[in-house]
């Protein structure tokens, strides 16, 4: 299992300088990776402001890191266009030396990020968006030529430049909420799931049970994340090890040590500076 800290892009972590600081933390206390959440607007809400853009802040923190693992957890991939996402992270995974996770999903309308900016809140249309869209954003970072004619997203021989560092691709991580099943078909296509709970946190029963939902719609044999997002710093350090251990051995293989965004800064750099919750033995 490997260990990251997960951060929101607002509130506490809506300045860049601040995230760039605690992800050099990050990489001094052990940790393995370092990712953002992409939101836009939760400053609808203004108990929620300042907001920090996801990929310039990871920008940063690619120039003042050298080991960590940094993605967007998880971009809505309907409200981007695919090939403005494809160049952007083409372009941060050669910055970062190929350390560069992609976390899609279709995004919800919570704070209004689709409805506010005149964008249908259609969780159809947007899944059909998320699946063309990795279509082409997969055949962009190949460095070929890419024609493409789907019912959202047309492209008549769009040739990007450079090619992915990392191959055969960017690691993509798909969201979903468990238990489901669309969601979980389209994450077994691909390089790793990101994992909510319908109805609260998931158990480590709910882990053994997605991810043999997920092994029955695998054609390949390649390599797959489970990815967790907990709060172990939440539990007292005597219980912190037993508790990573159990979703460990239910198949969980990133641990996202997981903040608020109204945490204290004092707090986080706290958590941070603790080192990841490993389980002891």
């Amino acid at each position: 299992m490997r260990f990251a800290m997960y951060i929101p892009n607002f509130d506490t972590f809506g300045r860049v300088s601040t995230v760039v600081e605690l992800a050099k933390t990050a990489e001094q206390a052990g940790w393995d990776g370092f990712f953002l959440w992409d939101h836009l607007l939760p400053d609808a809400d203004s108990r929620l402001g300042p907001v920090a853009d996801p990929w310039i802040a990871l920008t940063a923190v690619a120039g003042a890191t050298s080991r960590l693992r940094i993605g967007a957890l998880v971009t809505p991939l309907p409200r981007r266009r695919p090939w403005k996402l494809a160049r952007e992270t083409v372009t941060l995974d050669h910055y970062s030396a190929g350390r560069l996770v992609v976390g899609v999903g279709i995004g919800g309308d919570w704070w209004r990020e689709y409805s506010a900016v005149g964008e249908a809140a259609d969780a159809k249309a947007h899944g059909e968006m998320l699946d063309e869209g990795l279509d082409i954003l997969t055949g962009l970072w190949s460095g070929t030529s890419v024609t493409y004619h789907g019912s959202h997203y047309q492209l008549e021989d769009a040739h990007f430049l450079p090619a992915a560092l990392q191959m055969p691709r960017i690691p993509i991580w798909v969201a979903g909420v468990w238990p489901g099943t669309r969601p979980f078909r389209r994450a077994a296509r691909w390089d790793g799931v990101v994992p909510t709970g319908r109805s609260g946190a998931l158990s480590p029963d709910d882990i053994r049970e997605m991810r043999a939902y997920i092994e029955a719609h695998r054609t390949t044999t390649t390599p797959f994340e489970v990815v967790f997002q907990g709060r172990a710093h939440e539990l007292p350090a005597a219980e912190r090890g037993t508790h990573v251990a159990a979703y460990a051995a239910a198949g969980v293989t990133w641990w996202l040590e997981s903040v608020w965004p109204d945490v204290a800064l004092s707090d986080v750099q706290s958590i941070i500076q603790q080192g990841p919750p490993r389980p002891s033995g």
